[in-house]
């Protein structure tokens, strides 16, 4: 696995190594999206041959954009590239940081561009194999019950996120900024 990603490095942006980024903790830009319909949350598991928190359910997307790339439309490219999710009307929610122990010893820091949107009615996804295993809509009240009872099963920023900012997050349905991509 070799793709180079925006991290700061003595405090400039420069391009580094995905897998090094994550071993030395850097801190770097990302997109988490959110995908609402009614009260429930779109997740995914992530695939299990992942190299960090394989196999744990996470929302609909969260990535690394690359370099140069907006963060509207990184949310956009890899809605459809990891869930064949394409004409969604997203909206910037607001930026989180955060830093969490990903798995064996690899960090994930990240100053994360938060996006969501609401769906109305069926949907049709296409799961890309190589970053998904499955997905599930799950009424918030039944993730929030699981996210307490059952954290191992979820990614540390999908924790993270709904224990510290679940009122920016889901404040979509208030309100938020349309971006057009």
């Amino acid at each position: 696995m070799s793709s180079l990603i925006p991290a700061y490095v003595d405090g400039v942006l420069v391009p580094v190594d995905k897998l090094e980024v994550h071993q030395r903790g850097l801190r770097h830009p990302a997109v988490s999206v959110f995908v609402m319909q009614d009260n429930r949350m779109l997740l995914q598991k992530r695939a299990a041959h992942k190299y960090h928190t394989p196999g744990l359910w996470t929302n609909a997307c969260c990535t690394h954009p690359h370099w140069g790339e907006r963060a509207s439309a990184c949310a956009t490219r890899r809605l459809d590239e990891e869930l064949g999710l394409r004409g969604l009307s997203i909206r910037h929610m607001g930026v989180i940081e955060y830093r969490a122990d990903v798995f064996r010893g690899l960090i994930e820091h990240e100053v994360a561009e938060i996006f969501a949107a609401e769906v109305h009615g069926p949907i049709s996804m296409a799961l890309n194999p190589d970053e998904v295993d499955e997905v599930a809509w799950v009424p918030l009240d039944k993730l929030e019950a699981a996210l307490s009872h059952s954290p191992e099963r979820y990614t540390p920023w999908l924790r993270i996120y709904m224990a510290q900012h679940r009122e920016m997050i889901l404040g979509h349905r208030a309100g938020g900024e349309t971006v057009s991509v």
